[in-house]
């Protein structure tokens, strides 16, 4: 380690390079460093594991989602300094050495993308002023690292009672009014998922949801006043006396069926009552090895799961066993079915390679491949109503594709003209905006794009939330007024997709800075999705007492954590 310090005499070139010392004079030798970096207790805000620093690079693995792990693995980002991401104060650092304290000094080198700058700091003080730098530390570490215990909101998923407020925060120019300041959390489906939900995705009615992650079950959810319809769809396939598919486990122990279709005789409790999900899935899925990436709907109740294990399985809600497998070479890490012609879907892998399945045929009709230095495929969709493909690459690209042929259309660079975020960051989500002939785009560089396809150009621009390396995606509400994101702070951020800006003089018209935060989850929001037909299930009561209208100003929202949590949200807007 170079000495940085102040010399308290004359040096005796004969000794040769010298140790750092503290005010005392006491030299900073690997086992004060040991014992700065072993005081300092840190927080992995998405498991809620407290290590001390020094442990803390053998749990980094622990707490990145596996897709962004192995991606990390496969661009060599995992063992290299990407300069796009560093700070300027770092690009000139000399290579590391194996000379006494080079160890350590590498190890918080490279701890530093996971834990941000508070390790420069830790390090900065140890240097700086030795023994009296542990209390300074710990001060850093409770600045840096978030206090669950003393935010009122943290408190334990269990205990929250229904129709409970959560915390709400804004964007600091937002002065209002809001409109959902007064989201309230009706109903926890927590429990169920072992480990983080990845993705959800509502059927194109509305009435059923599938969530699915980390344990690799797919679990499908169904309102509570659509259960007999389903129910009685699956008893149509009764065969021998046998239901496919059939409840899951727990919902046949927890009740006793007197019919055929395993309808339960047993009564609704009347606490629950009101909530709008039955507390148990309607079926599980399983068949997958691997974690689970994205799902997607049929307009017919066909669900498509792709996973890491290289998949795409095929299910329907009305049988139990997986109807089809679809073999890729790497994880698929996006699906979408054709939105006119349901025998068609495409997926995205990592393996660059752009796919449009023929299902009756179980076989590739088309497929293209991505051209660059890094071919990794990160999302998917369709846009224009099936006329386009579109892909989001792992450098910042989306590519459209003429679906008929699966050739190449055009693409947009999906980055700023200027910082750090003009090297392009991994795309997470594309979604269409029926209508508009525009496109929803989520990156890694927390910035949300809503791009016109007319002439590519940057419709507008939306900050405040955090998502620097996870799968985190936006989506639309049911009317498309809102835009909603999960984020790595723990927070659920929405924006008005078109805020009203004529009342501002110095505000950029493509940028809308104005979002509104609400809380309910002590994890990363991994995911959050607004229900497309709220009607289904906020109650006539409470949205129909002005004539009928109050229910049309009403939202219903979910969001997932990394935990597994699952909260429903309802928000009547004030008016």
């Amino acid at each position: 380690i170079q000495d940085r310090g102040k010399a308290s005499g004359p040096i005796d070139d004969s000794l040769g390079p010298q140790r750092p010392r503290s005010n005392s004079g006491r030299e900073l030798t690997d086992e004060v460093h040991i014992e700065i970096l072993a005081s300092v207790m840190i927080k992995n805000l998405d498991t809620g594991e407290e290590i001390p620093l020094i442990q803390a690079e053998e749990k980094l693995p622990t707490g990145i989602n596996p897709l962004t792990l192995h991606i990390m693995r496969r661009t060599k980002e995992y063992i290299t300094n990407d300069a796009a991401q560093s700070d300027d104060d770092d690009r000139g650092q000399a290579p590391l050495t194996d000379t006494d304290g080079g160890k350590l000094k590498q190890k918080t080198t490279r701890l530093k993308k996971f834990l941000g700058k508070s390790v420069k700091r830790a390090k900065h003080l140890a240097e700086e002023y030795g023994e009296k730098a542990v209390n300074k530390v710990k001060s850093v570490r409770d600045e840096v690292f978030h206090n669950d215990q003393d935010d009122p909101s943290s408190s334990d998923d269990e205990g929250m009672p229904y129709t409970r407020p959560v915390k709400f925060k804004a964007a600091h120019s937002f002065k209002g009014p809001f409109d959902f300041d007064q989201v309230k959390v009706v109903q926890d489906l927590s429990g169920e998922h072992m480990g983080a939900v990845w993705t959800m995705k509502f059927s194109h009615c509305g009435r059923l949801l599938a969530t699915a992650g980390q344990d690799n079950v797919v679990r499908i959810w169904v309102l509570k006043n659509s259960f007999d319809y389903f129910n009685n769809m699956r008893a149509k396939y009764n065969t021998e006396g046998r239901v496919s598919p059939s409840p899951s486990q727990e919902s046949l122990c927890s009740s006793k069926s007197d019919t055929d279709g395993g309808m339960s005789s047993v009564p609704e409790d009347p606490e629950d009552k009101n909530l709008p999900f039955r507390q148990i899935p309607f079926c599980k899925y399983k068949g997958h090895t691997a974690d689970l990436l994205d799902l997607s709907w049929s307009k017919n109740y066909f669900l498509l799961s792709s996973s890491m294990d290289k998949t795409v399985r095929l299910w329907h809600i009305s049988r139990r066993e997986c109807l089809c497998c679809f073999q890729h070479i790497d994880f698929v890490t996006a699906i979408a079915f054709h939105p006119r012609d349901d025998r068609y879907f495409l997926s995205g892998s990592l393996d660059g390679k752009l796919r449009l399945w023929n299902i009756p045929d179980k076989k590739v009709a088309l497929w293209n491949e991505v051209d660059g230095q890094t071919r990794l495929i990160t999302a998917a969709n369709f846009c224009q109503n099936g006329k386009y493909a579109v892909i989001g690459t792992y450098d910042g690209r989306c590519i459209f594709y003429d679906t008929e042929r699966l050739k190449y259309h055009t693409q947009i660079h999906v980055r700023s003209t200027r910082g750090r975020n003009r090297v392009g960051r991994k795309i997470t989500g594309i979604e269409p905006l029926p209508g508009e002939n525009k496109i929803l785009v989520t990156s890694n560089d927390c910035r949300i794009r809503l791009y016109d396809l007319r002439d590519l150009s940057l419709s507008m621009k939306y900050k405040g939330y955090v998502n620097s390396s996870s799968q985190i995606k936006a989506s639309f509400s049911h009317d498309y007024s809102f835009i909603v994101s999960g984020s790595e702070d723990k927070y659920v951020y929405i924006w008005s997709t078109y805020h009203d800006l004529s009342k501002f003089t110095s505000v950029r018209r493509d940028r809308n800075d104005f979002w509104e935060g609400i809380k309910a989850h002590n994890a990363v929001v991994t995911s959050a999705i607004f229900a497309p037909h709220p009607n289904l299930i906020v109650p006539q009561e409470a949205g129909a007492e002005k004539a009928g209208a109050g229910a049309d100003h009403t939202e219903v929202l979910l969001s997932a954590d990394f935990t597994g949590a699952i909260k429903v949200f309802i928000n009547v807007k004030k008016y």
